[in-house]
């Protein structure tokens, strides 16, 4: 009986400690860069898009000067509702075939 015990308490420990690693992973901001810093793009620690900065380079490499602020903001905001969008899709669609695999049964962390 104290063996089973000492197990539940276990599974309580790795529990908790998989919930606080799972907070700690969606606070993380993770960069990718591309065209020399032109396209700069922040993930959280499970790989999911937070944000896009896009220099005025990245939009008129030949004209820079030409492109306002504004234009940049609006073409980042933009993109990432549209990854956003996507991603949500792509979410939804998971738990739909995972739902079917699983016979509509919820399993902690897999979905």
């Amino acid at each position: 009986m104290m063996n089973m015990m000492n197990m539940m308490k276990q599974a309580q420990n790795i529990q908790k400690k998989l919930k606080e690693t799972q907070e700690e992973l969606n606070q993380m901001d993770i960069s990718g860069e591309a065209g020399n810093g032109s396209v700069k793009v922040i993930c959280d620690g499970k790989g999911l898009f937070k944000s896009i900065k896009l220099s005025a380079e990245a939009i008129n490499p030949e004209n820079p000067e030409s492109v306002s602020q504004d234009s940049i903001e609006m073409l980042e905001d933009i993109i990432t509702a549209a990854i956003h969008q996507t991603s949500d899709k792509a979410i939804k669609v998971m738990e739909e075939k995972m739902k079917a695999v699983t016979g509509g049964i919820s399993i902690p962390g897999l979905f």
